[in-house]
């Protein structure tokens, strides 16, 4: 077995625990939707756009029902697929609904689809996508994926990088039964050179070993012109009771995504046996990196750190923010704003606005 897979579950909530919060200057949060009696959650699930200042981004809209084990979500009652969107940089949202990015129907694709035109956004869920052409207002689809001949079902999310008007880069995942843990994804990069039309297997994101969960890329072209991706990573050790490891690690590819090579840990990210949680990843207009997660051990957050190498290494992990009243946080996706500044995405809940809501910080990672 991989060496950096043998952690022993004190190390790692020792990992998730530093002794001292770094907390970087200039640090400000917005309620982004609150409604008592409600849900809001899972962004990293949806997806999240962004232009100039412009922001839309994807989250579930359920019934609260507290639950301190679980989601706190009524599941006799239906829920909605959502879009909060900010016109002026994230200080100010308005929510939409948008129950067209539930459909199940799909459809077919009867035009290419021109991946550079100004309004352009897609959303993937699972084995289908849509595609908005006024930044996210209306939306086309349910346009099916190939089963790019892996003989299992694909489990992905929104992760893309455009690449020309017919070209873009897609970062999706399928269940694999050899993954020794709860939920079983690996990660793998897809490519389309037509519009839409069709779809070629790339690469797998990560290798060996294979029992190893790697699923929710958050990807971007560094400034070497290379591929940096981080992943959700989870592992279940065989044990008599329930143990499993969740973290964050940076994966690099030098040729549009066909190999990739292991960079980096990012983080670990749970130790009450919640999942662990997803990253989000954007390159910073001085070309560094910027990662974000929340954080599902105490203290329950959401936390960063910055690469300036490509993601080859990174410097010290940021306390964005450590009042969360429960684990049930997270899932972030993260923009860079017309100024430069980071607007960070995620559900919360705290003493003051207790229901699980989104919530956004707008932040600039010190420099040195």
């Amino acid at each position: 077995m991989n060496t950096r897979l043998l952690l022993l579950p004190a190390l790692v909530a020792t990992l998730v625990s530093p002794g001292h919060a770094v907390v970087p200057p200039s640090v400000q949060h917005v309620v982004v939707y609150h409604e008592p009696g409600r849900f809001g959650g899972w962004p990293a699930n949806n997806g999240v756009w962004v232009w100039g200042d412009e922001i839309a981004v994807g989250f579930s809209r359920n019934w609260f029902k507290d639950n301190p084990d679980e989601h706190s979500i009524d599941r006799t009652k239906p829920g909605v697929t959502s879009l909060a969107r900010s016109k002026d940089g994230g200080l100010t949202w308005s929510i939409e609904d948008h129950p067209e990015l539930s459909r199940d129907d799909v459809q077919r694709l009867t035009e290419p689809i021109d991946f550079t035109q100004p309004g352009f956004a897609l959303r993937v869920r699972d084995r289908v996508f849509f595609v908005s052409r006024d930044r996210g207002r209306q939306w086309a689809g349910p346009y099916a994926f190939p089963d790019f001949n892996l003989g299992n079902v694909l489990t992905s999310r929104t992760d893309y990088l455009v690449q020309g008007r017919d070209d873009c880069l897609l970062f999706l995942s399928v269940k694999d039964e050899r993954v020794q843990a709860g939920i079983q994804d690996r990660a793998f990069c897809a490519r389309t050179t037509d519009g839409g039309r069709t779809f070629t297997f790339q690469g797998w994101m990560t290798g060996e070993p294979l029992n190893v969960r790697a699923v929710m890329p958050a990807t971007v072209r560094s400034a070497d012109g290379g591929l940096v991706s981080l992943l959700r990573r989870r592992y279940d050790p065989k044990t008599d009771f329930r143990n499993d490891i969740n973290w964050i690690d940076a994966y690099g590819s030098k040729d549009d995504g066909r190999t990739w090579g292991f960079l980096a840990r990012i983080a670990y990210t749970d130790t009450a046996l919640h999942n662990g949680n997803p990253p989000s990843l954007v390159r910073l207009p001085d070309s560094r990196l910027a990662a974000v997660y929340g954080v599902r051990a105490k203290p329950f957050g959401i936390r960063a750190r910055v690469s300036a190498d490509h993601g080859k290494s990174w410097g010290p992990e940021f306390f964005l923010r450590d009042d969360a009243r429960t684990w049930d946080i997270g899932y972030c996706r993260s923009v860079v704003r017309a100024d430069g500044r980071i607007v960070t995405i995620y559900y919360y809940a705290t003493a003051a606005h207790y229901e699980n809501h989104i919530a956004a910080t707008i932040w600039s990672p010190p420099r040195g």
